[in-house]
């Protein structure tokens, strides 16, 4: 193929595309990219994508074809794609639905059409163990809890099965969407967030009713949630981060909702309700009397009712026994709800495989040229380390080095610095070292919400925030996951969990609902220059630039000055 200089695609054999944002058909290849490729890089003028196995796989599901996807890279790729690229994908992509998990009668059923490939992967052990009576060439038997067991062992071969054996209709729950909230303002989904709810319900069929929705924080993830129940009119129960969030769900289900107080019930380690509707921690699922035993008594709520939902927010952080317990409740109705699909354990086969397959994305910066969530401005404040703490930090272990460097005397100076320039503003000030948080509150008088600071008392601060009354808060690792706070407009980082991609988008997220009126949201970290700290800030802020941000760099006494 002839070169094309007017396209706007590179694709390259190491699976990578570049894409060109300043070419006129940025927009149109976007658009196709986001079908199949794996957004990896977003600055100002080129894009990185990267195809794996899952994305390919994803998009198998969504009913692409490897025809449509080569066919969509050889219509705006310069050079043409190289010829083991599309074998590639057609071989990844013809893995998909070559094994499928189908309904006979009322019998689960591994099948296919090649039964010599069956026959080979019966013969690996760990596969060979979940199959029962073998019904003829190309199909086996499957017991109803080796569902997800069963599709778990054969995705790690390179073969993920196409789970078409349909749910559980689950006991039914009447439930509207109101036209109006409670307070009487008008209420109904934005376009995307329909569009999600559709695409996660596909008809009723099949071929919906278990996947992933990608949407960032002040997208309406709950609100999207809200509109998946609304469809399916099912008991559902909702797993969520911590007893806030638990408390806020529920808010929004009353607000928005024709579900009564009574059918609403709250699952913590405060109350066991279990109602129609249920709202519980992945911390209170998880809870061992004893450590050393893996017994999990609250595990059971998974299937005490007759659930024909079940919510997963944040699934990024869906904990190992969870996964356990999910894959053999594989006939319910499965929705995870995440702005990030990154996790750190590595385990996104397993939230493909057990939760269901990216259904819908929305990007950050979509969303933000549209005044659906604030534009963010990121900037680095790289601070100094005097010479008494940095003869401390050479001769430290490296955990050592990065709490020193994290806890960097120069970082109050900088704060105050910063809580004069926002003095207008609702600043949220977040860290994960207690002493460096409890000195800045007693410094700045400032209220501090920790771990062991009790629920209500959060609740009482919060709401406090919320309503104005208090335009400063310090916040601990506690307030990084669903903590509705949708005024905040400014975040100070003092220090993060090492290299954490997923805590960077959280903490991004506490800022970026959109406000009503000048739509900026401001993200500071401070880092020590030239120390470990500023090597994990590098790959914490990769989150920010894949997602188009720009991070600025600005020195301490530039700052200051």
């Amino acid at each position: 193929m002839s070169f094309q200089p007017h396209l706007p695609l590179i694709v390259q054999s190491d699976r990578t595309i570049l894409l060109e944002v300043q070419n006129p058909l940025f927009s149109e290849a976007r658009q196709a990219l986001s079908g199949f490729a794996e957004l990896v890089k977003s600055p100002e003028y080129i894009h990185t994508y990267r195809i794996t196995p899952l994305s390919l796989w994803n998009a198998a599901s969504s009913g692409l074809t490897a025809g449509k996807v080569i066919d969509a890279l050889h219509a705006y790729s310069k050079y043409g794609v190289p010829p083991a690229i599309a074998g590639e994908i057609h071989d990844v992509m013809s893995r998909f639905g070559r094994i499928r998990l189908e309904k006979w009668e009322e019998h689960l059923v591994l099948v296919s059409e090649d039964s010599v490939l069956l026959a080979e992967l019966a013969g690996y052990k760990e596969v060979a163990r979940l199959l029962g009576d073998r019904l003829g060439p190309a199909a086996y038997r499957i017991a109803l809890h080796a569902r997800g067991l069963i599709k778990q062992e054969l995705i790690k071969l390179g073969y993920p099965v196409q789970d078409v054996a349909g749910y559980s209709a689950g006991e039914p729950c009447h439930v509207e969407l109101r036209g109006c909230t409670s307070a009487g303002k008008p209420f109904a989904l934005r376009d995307y967030q329909q569009e999600a709810v559709d695409t996660f319900y596909a008809g009723g069929s099949v071929y919906g009713g278990s996947g992933v929705l990608v949407l960032p924080c002040g997208a309406g993830k709950t609100i999207v949630g809200l509109g998946a129940i609304d469809k399916l009119k099912t008991a559902t129960l909702i797993l969520t981060t911590n007893a806030t969030s638990v408390r806020q769900w529920i808010a929004e289900l009353l607000d928005k909702t024709t579900l009564t107080a009574e059918q609403v019930g709250e699952y913590t380690g405060d109350k066991k309700e279990i109602k129609p509707v249920t709202v519980a921690t992945y911390q209170i699922l998880t809870y061992r009397p004893d450590a050393a035993e893996d017994d999990y008594p609250h595990l059971k709520l998974l299937t005490e009712r007759d659930w024909g939902l079940i919510i997963y927010d944040e699934v990024h952080l869906l904990p190992a026994p969870v996964f356990r317990v999910t894959a053999g409740i594989q006939a319910k109705r499965r929705l995870g709800l995440t702005a990030t699909l990154v996790r750190e354990d590595g385990r996104e086969g397993d939230v493909f495989t057990l939760i269901g397959p990216k259904k819908f994305e929305m990007p950050w910066k979509d969303l933000e040229e549209k005044g659906w969530i604030a534009e963010a401005r990121c900037t680095e404040i790289r601070l100094p380390i005097d010479p008494l703490l940095r003869e401390r930090y050479a001769y430290a272990t490296p955990q050592q080095k990065y709490r020193i460097a994290a806890e960097n005397p120069h970082k109050l100076e900088v704060v105050k610095k910063l809580l004069e320039r926002h003095r207008e503003d609702r600043v949220l000030i977040i860290g994960q070292y207690l002493k460096q948080l409890e000195e800045i509150a007693r410094a700045c008088g400032i209220p501090l919400i920790t771990g062991k600071t009790p629920e209500r008392e959060r609740e009482r601060l919060y709401t406090l925030f919320k309503n104005g009354e208090l335009t400063r808060l310090i916040v601990s690792k506690v307030a990084n996951f669903a903590v509705d706070l949708p005024d905040a407009n400014v975040a100070i980082q003092l220090s993060g969990t090492f290299g954490s991609r997923q805590e960077e988008a959280q903490r991004l997220g506490r800022i970026l609902r959109p406000k009503p009126a000048d739509n900026t949201a401001h993200f500071y970290t401070l880092v020590t220059r030239d120390t470990r700290e500023q090597e994990f800030a590098l790959h914490r802020q990769l989150f920010l630039i894949e997602q188009g941000y720009r991070y600025t760099i600005a020195q301490m006494k530039d700052f200051l000055a």
